[in-house]
């Protein structure tokens, strides 16, 4: 077998495509709390192995009808869901546009399935999910539950588990101005991701 068949993402992991997805929400509660941006990050494999990011998409989101906004999240995000200049879509539209690029990366990439990569991706997948039964998406192409968590990573890595600190542990730049933006944490969860397999996969061999 050569090299560059030996170096695809499906057979790195099993067949899945590792996807970065960050979200910030109105809350914790994902039954109850809008969700108001989604960003996902979509890494590619060189030849070499070493794994990169092929490109990132982002949507700002209408809260669906009902939806609960806790004026403590919206502080500590800095988003005003009613801004005129938001440009958000509602959920079933900002899924479709963000699934597309996913399902297509899957197809190219030759997996079978995404796999939601997050830091501390129980909260992400959990809106996701909702937002998914909410809209009665079809083709989600997600694992319904099975993720890569950044956080156990970093803290193996790292000996950091804060996004923050592990990126910098990890020699990544961090801006603490443009964090808790949805699009700036999913890529810098991306690097971080990247930058641990690589150098796991450069120990290992």
């Amino acid at each position: 077998m050569t090299e560059s068949k030996q170096n695809t993402m499906a057979n790195r992991f099993r067949g899945y495509l590792p996807i970065v997805v960050d979200l910030e929400t109105a809350g914790f509660n994902s039954a109850t709390d809008a969700l108001l941006e989604m960003a996902v990050v979509i890494p590619e494999m060189k030849e070499s192995g070493e794994l990169v990011i092929q490109a990132s998409y982002r949507e700002h989101i209408v809260p669906f009808e009902g939806a609960n906004l806790e004026p403590a999240a919206l502080k500590f995000n800095g988003i005003d869901p009613h801004h005129p200049f938001r440009m958000a879509i509602d959920e079933k539209e900002a899924l479709t546009n963000l699934f597309k690029p996913v399902r297509q990366a899957v197809k190219d990439q030759g997996c079978t399935r995404a796999i939601l990569v997050g830091h501390n991706p129980a909260f992400d997948i959990g809106f996701m999910n909702a937002a998914v039964e909410r809209t009665q998406f079809k083709r989600n192409p997600f694992h319904p539950f099975s993720t890569f968590d950044t956080a156990t990573l970093g803290g193996l890595a790292y000996k950091q588990t804060v996004l923050a600190k592990a990126a910098k542990a990890a020699g990544i730049e961090w801006d603490s101005e443009q964090a808790h933006s949805a699009l700036y944490d999913a890529e810098q969860t991306a690097l971080l991701f990247c930058k641990i397999v690589n150098q796991w996969d450069a120990f290992s061999s």
